[in-house]
């Protein structure tokens, strides 16, 4: 068997409202995979990536990333990178100021994730557009050698070019190095050829973790010329699946 990128193992987690987001998650993540990280909003997926990144404290064996504690273990802010959320950077500096206070950084390296995201090291943070902004965050934790990447929403501000050299750019990292994606988005074009691995979230469960290849729904569906990919739809049909159950126990009474 395939080691594992990522591992919990009975995970219960909770906001500070007391509203539990998981009780008794298990999963593990295989090492090297292009994971697609899916559900309805509010499901909790943000949770689970900021989990894996060490984000919040959980007792020791519960998540593991690349064999140690998520949390416990510091070592790994060099191997992992947590990409998403707001990048509310706007001082005004240039990127190449930024780059220049970041000596220990492969110069080739750079210049290939630089070249990739078509970053102008003039452009000034306080002068930025939004898809600007997300460009020279993913910059920043991309030029390092890592070994896991968590990719949280962070194509919806880029235009359709910059997100299939993103895509493409994660593909090599993955087949060519090992690195583990785990990537959570809606923008689900594309997707499909992307992936090797479905982690599909329904309320309080896992209701799919498994190679693409291997879902019999998703092989079910096929492409229908001029329609969505067959991703698109089974994604579609099972988030509208977790609609009417959650309306139904919400009724008074139930």
């Amino acid at each position: 068997m395939l080691p594992a990128a990522i591992e919990f193992h009975k995970l219960t987690f909770a906001y500070g409202d007391g509203k539990r987001v998981f009780s008794d998650l298990s999963l593990s993540v295989t090492a090297g995979a292009r994971c697609l990280l899916l559900g309805a909003n509010g499901v909790g997926k943000s949770t689970l990536l900021r989990i894996a990144a060490g984000r919040h404290m959980l007792p020791l064996e519960t998540a593991r990333v690349l064999g140690r504690s998520a949390f416990h273990d510091t070592t790994l802010a060099g191997e992992v990178a947590f990409i998403g959320g707001p990048f509310p950077f706007s001082a005004d500096i240039s990127v190449r100021e930024i780059l220049e206070r970041r000596p220990d950084v492969d110069p080739r390296r750079r210049a290939q994730v630089l070249d990739m995201l078509d970053v102008d090291p003039a452009w000034r943070m306080n002068r930025v557009s939004d898809g600007q902004r997300r460009r020279v965050q993913l910059l920043l934790d991309l030029e390092r050698r890592l070994r896991l990447i968590l990719l949280d929403e962070v194509t919806a501000e880029l235009d359709v070019l910059a997100r299939a050299d993103l895509l493409r750019f994660l593909w090599a990292e993955s087949e060519e190095s090992g690195v583990t994606v785990v990537y959570a988005s809606h923008v689900l074009e594309g997707l499909q050829k992307f992936g090797t691995d479905l982690l599909f979230l329904s309320p309080g469960r896992v209701r799919c973790l498994s190679p693409l290849s291997d879902i019999p729904e998703l092989a079910a569906l096929g492409q229908i010329p001029g329609s969505v990919s067959p991703l698109h739809q089974l994604c579609e049909r099972w988030m509208g699946e977790d609609r009417v159950q959650l309306r139904t126990c919400r009724r008074p009474g139930l």
